[in-house]
This record gives C-alpha cells, structure tokens and sequence, in this order.
C-alpha cells in the first residue's frame, strides 16, 4: 500500500535564491500534488501615493533589483503619456542599451541558477563571471551597478560621451565569444540534457491558460514580445524574438540563452544608431490624466498604470509584474515528477518573490 507524505520545499532551501513555498505531496520519490503558497513581502510601494510623483520613480525602481530599470522605464513612460511627450531619440536608444544590459546581467543569473540547481558549481561562476562585464559596464554608465537611476521623466539624465560608446562597444565584442561558449555547453551538455529535457513540460495551451509571458510563454510556442509594440527604440531594430515549441526546462533555458546573444546584437544596433542630440526634454506642471507603461523586462511583460488628478502626488498607481503570472504555473508543472527534478522546473520559470509578493 502506498503512502502519501506532505513535505515543505522551500522558503529557506539551497536552490531558490528567494523565499519561495511549496508543499508538496509525494508518493515515495514522486511528486502527485503541489501547491504554491504565497506570502507578503513588503515593498512599501503604499508610499507612492504619499510621494512626489517624480520621487516614485526611484520607489518603484527597486520593486525589484534583478529588472529594476524596466520598472523606471516604464513607469517613465506611463508618465510620459499623460503629459503628451515624445523623448529624443537618443534618449529612446540610451534606454534600449540600458534595458538590454540589464536583461543579460537577468538571463545570465537565470542561467546559473539552472546550473546550480542541477550541480553545476563551476558552471553557475563561468555565467556570472561573464556577467560581471555587463554589471561593470553599467556601472560606468550609469553609476550604479543594479539600481541605475538614469530615467527621468522626459528622457534620461546621463548621456554617452564617445569613449564610453567605445567602452560598450568593446565590452559587447569581448562577451559574444563567451556566451557562445555558454550557450555549446547549455545545448550539448548530457547532463543537462538529461535533467532538462523533457522536464517540466508547459504546453502551449496551458501556458495560455495560466497567462505566462516572456521567455516561459516562448519556450511553450507564443509569440509574444512586448518589444514589437516598438516602446523606446525597439521599433527602430531588428528584433528577432526567440520561440520554441518544447516547453520544457531545456527550452526555458535555451529561449534565455539565445535572448543574451540578441541583446548583444541589439545593444550594438543601438551604439551604431546613436547620433548627437538631447538626451532628455522639459517637463512640467503637474499631470493630469491616466497613463499606461508596457516594456518587455527580463521576465516578460511589465505594465504600469497610473492616475494623476493634477497634483504633487498621484491618485493611483497599478503595477503588474511579470513573475506575478509565470510563477503559479509551478502547481501544474511539478505533479508527476521526481522529487529531485523540483528545484530544476521551478527555478526555470525564474520565480522572483520581490515581484510576486508585493
């Protein structure tokens, strides 16, 4: 006869970088039932209606780390909507650079914690050695190395002078070779292969269902990239989104690998179409009005809403964050699976509880 056990995995476990709850029900080593139990983790954010709206870009700048320029971004254009302002195009470029940088130094910590979570030591620090070159180069642009704070409302605060196009540009010839490295190993790797391929299968139907975005909705076979909408200056690139039709772990991984030798491509798009003018434009009064954000961050579509009824102070702000909705889909993924392929499936959907917990 055999006999059910209910176990925990997670918050505190050696293969989640964040508080993240499971319970789990097992039949010996098999998994036959899973659910997510999900927490509060306290951001603040009831202080953006306390604040000076353009003091709560910074707030909701840090809802999370890892994609924190996305969330700037695109709170800076949902403001930017209501006041009815077009940014330069050098502006527009700046941020592209900036996103893309910022989606390598995510995908990149994504593909080590693949790495780890399968036993991969080794592995886990070649990708963060490599990231390393795009967290020092943003650190020259910007100053910061994970918070930037180079929006403004109207554009960006900090430009590229000619040496550090230079820098940026050397810095994107020095790491393609070395994420073509990454990627032979992701791809050809046995081990690999073999605890990622074909586990964790998210089909198509149900990645809609559970209304996935981002690299897990085209690993499952949809075509979906808020990029093509051509916010900042995505509709002045070649942009190519990457979809497969697996579904699986391997095809996670595989869709942000292939995502970081994009973002080369494009970011040295970008340094090539830059050309001399302003990076930011004047802004003034208070708002009126709604607006609405949307940008394609490292995890998928981020949106914001925004209320302002004419003074210092915003009526209403909505945030909804990608992980918000690929991290759920965890209930579906782990039942009839190996206790031991648990870390895998869920760290391939790149839970962030800083997003989800709010």
């Amino acid at each position: 006869m055999s006999r059910s056990t209910i176990i925990p995995f997670g918050p505190q476990h050696p293969a989640f970088l964040e508080p993240l709850n499971v319970s789990l029900k097992l039949d010996g080593e098999t998994v036959t039932g899973a659910v997510l139990n999900l927490g509060y983790n306290h951001r603040g954010m009831e202080h953006a209606l306390s604040l000076d709206y353009k003091k709560t870009q910074y707030l909701a700048e840090r809802v999370c780390g890892i994609c924190s320029n996305h969330h700037a971004s695109a709170y800076c254009q949902a403001m930017e909507s209501i006041y009815g302002v077009e940014i330069p195009e050098r502006a527009r470029l700046i941020r592209s650079i900036m996103m893309e940088c910022q989606r390598l130094t995510s995908h990149l910590l994504a593909l080590g914690h693949i790495a780890e979570a399968v036993g991969y030591e080794n592995l886990f620090m070649q990708c963060f050695r490599e990231r390393e070159l795009v967290m020092r180069l943003v650190n020259e642009i910007s100053g910061n190395r994970v918070h930037y704070s180079i929006n403004v409302i109207g554009g960006v605060k900090r430009d590229l002078d000619a040496s550090m196009e230079k820098r940026a540009a050397e810095a994107m010839t020095k790491l393609r070779p070395k994420l073509d490295e990454l990627r032979g190993i992701f791809a050809r790797d046995s081990t690999l292969s073999k605890r990622t391929k074909g586990v964790g299968k998210l089909t198509e139907t149900q990645a809609r269902d559970w209304c996935t975005v981002g690299p897990v909705a085209r690993a499952s076979g949809i075509w979906e990239d808020v990029r093509e909408d051509s916010f900042a200056a995505y509709g002045m690139l070649h942009l190519r989104p990457v979809v497969r039709a697996e579904g699986d772990c391997y095809a996670r991984t595989m869709v942000r690998m292939d995502e970081c030798l994009r973002s080369v491509d494009l970011i040295e798009e970008c340094l090539s179409l830059l050309r001399e003018g302003p990076v930011a434009v004047d802004v003034k009064g208070h708002p009126t009005g709604e607006g609405l954000g949307r940008v394609e961050a490292p995890r998928g579509e981020l949106v914001y809403y925004v209320k302002a009824v004419g003074k210092l102070q915003l009526d209403r702000i909505k945030i909804r964050t990608p992980a918000f909705v690929n991290v759920p889909p965890v209930q579906v993924l782990l039942p009839g699976c190996q206790l031991a392929d648990v870390a895998v499936i869920t760290v391939s959907l790149d839970p962030c509880i800083c997003c989800t917990d709010r």
